[in-house]
């Protein structure tokens, strides 16, 4: 199989409810000692498992689009299945194209892309473009909510410049639901920059996606997705990777290049997903969610609260193991960590250097901004955003904004609970994080962040090339269970 070391034990992860026994939500405190944090974690949840037989790394298919008359179009149906999400045992399931998961799109800066788009499920459903800069109307939020048996079909240019994006439901009050089934993949947006075209591009043979879930789930296969499901007694907390359990299993996958790159996606719907190297090494951060970094960074882990994304290289010239230490946001969910992915070394090439910048990025002089704050809070187990819980449309808290416009936003968690904020439309830069000024990565562009309980971040943005006066853009947790709970409000923005 794809490596080089299979008789080689290791590390099985206990899950929460064994070590610590849940949690409501990880506070400032917990998080402004993070480094400590995590080694316990590390440390108190490792134990050897017997030797297994490692399984091959899946690689998502790469959808193969059709190109007329100058627009690209990707064909998708998002249909139900069944799969095993624990070893054994079957669970129903939903996909793209597929019974679990689905396929990676590529798209490519300045390509015209039409999505036709079928509903083979049994409930309405929309398509979220997670982190693309797209009309609002084409941005698959709860407006363009479509009846199963129908197909919906929005077509833009790709404005993105090179970076990771992904696609899932976005429906009022099922995003959870449907997401943790499976419906969920993975976009690669790509461009004709110096950086991109020194970076690794083969797709599945140098450039390599990592989709990551954390899944609540019954003995019977049956798949938890809101409060009380999760409260639910004797449920496991698996551990996916690319929709392959990894509990019991470290992954494979054999290096042909030196170089490669890896795209990693958090698509839980609510835990904590830590990834570092088994013996202690460094990882090459090159992007967070909205682009390259201005240069590769040298990290010990990388941190992935739900819906955020991150691209890093490794130089393989001998064999490396990942790991992903899993904590929960929410009330209950995974811990421990998991031996995912061992990288065999099989590249003869020796490449170059990484180049000395990678991007521009210009950091925001925020004193002419437009301030505003937004509160996160809950009453109980209703999720609110400036006190208004977005449980429809009307309900929604609105943010009302012009096209240009320029604005600060103070992120508040007035709650002692894990927030992950989610800005639809435009990236922002973080100003700063629980009132320290961002370092390293944090300086790159974001869509996706971590509020802790107590904390806040202030974050800037610019809104660009789009404006309408019906259709609206998301605020919101990206803890799918909060985000149906009510966090969640709209962003209209309108000709100035």
């Amino acid at each position: 199989m794809h490596t080089r070391d299979e008789s080689r034990g290791r590390k099985k992860a206990l899950h929460r409810r064994k070590f610590l026994g849940g949690m409501a939500g990880v506070g400032l405190g917990a998080v402004a000692a993070a480094g400590g944090a995590f080694s316990l974690l590390t440390e108190g949840t490792r134990s050897k498992a017997a030797a297994a037989t490692l399984g091959t790394l899946p690689i998502p298919d790469l959808l193969e689009g059709t190109t007329s008359d100058g627009t690209t179009t990707f064909t998708l149906a998002a249909q139900t299945g069944t799969a095993e999400v624990l070893s054994g045992v079957t669970s129903s399931t939903a996909g793209y194209n597929q019974s679990f998961l689905g396929p990676t799109l590529k798209w490519t800066s300045g390509d015209t892309v039409l999505l036709n788009i079928t509903n083979s499920l049994d409930e309405d459903t929309t398509v979220h473009f997670h982190g693309a800069h797209v009309p609002p109307k084409m941005d698959g939020g709860p407006q363009n909510a479509f009846s199963a048996g129908a197909t919906w079909a929005p077509t833009f240019e790709v404005l993105d410049e090179a970076k990771t994006l992904w696609y899932h439901p976005h429906a009022l009050g099922t995003t959870a639901k449907q997401a943790t089934h499976g419906l969920a993949g993975m976009i690669i947006v790509a461009d004709d920059s110096e950086a991109s075209a020194a970076l690794p591009s083969d797709y599945g043979v140098d450039d390599i996606p990592l989709i990551f879930q954390c899944l609540a789930v019954d003995s019977a296969g049956d798949i938890k997705y809101n409060q009380s499901g999760y409260l639910t007694s004797g449920l496991s907390f698996p551990l996916l990777v690319n929709g392959t359990n990894v509990d019991d299993t470290t992954l494979g996958f054999t290096a042909t290049k030196t170089r490669n790159r890896f795209r990693a996606l958090n698509a839980s719907p609510s835990d904590i997903i830590t990834l570092q190297r088994s013996d202690g090494g460094t990882l090459t951060q090159i992007a967070t969610e909205q682009g390259y970094l201005t240069e590769a960074t040298e990290v010990t882990s990388i941190r992935l609260v739900a819906g955020a994304r991150a691209e890093f290289v490794m130089d393989v010239t001998e064999d490396v193991t990942l790991e992903a230490v899993i904590t929960t946001g929410w009330i209950r969910g995974g811990s421990g960590t998991y031996e995912f992915l061992t990288v065999g070394a099989g590249g003869a090439d020796a490449p170059d250097d990484l180049p000395s910048t990678l991007n521009t990025i210009e950091r925001y002089d925020t004193s002419g901004f437009t301030a505003r704050t937004i509160t996160l809070s809950n009453t109980g187990a209703t999720m609110k955003i400036n006190g208004s819980a977005g449980l429809t449309m009307a309900s929604m808290a609105m943010i009302s904004t012009t096209l240009g416009a320029k604005e600060i936003w103070t992120i508040t968690n007035a709650s002692q609970l894990e927030h992950s904020f989610h800005l639809h439309d435009v990236p922002y830069q973080l100003i700063s994080i629980n009132g320290e000024a961002p370092t390293g990565v944090d300086l790159g562009w974001r869509d996706t962040y971590e509020v802790v309980g107590g904390g806040k971040i202030v974050i800037a943005m610019e809104f660009t090339d789009f404006a309408d006066d019906t259709y609206m853009y998301m605020l919101h947790c990206h803890l799918l269970q909060h985000e149906d709970e009510g966090m969640m409000a709209s962003l209209m923005v309108t000709e100035s």
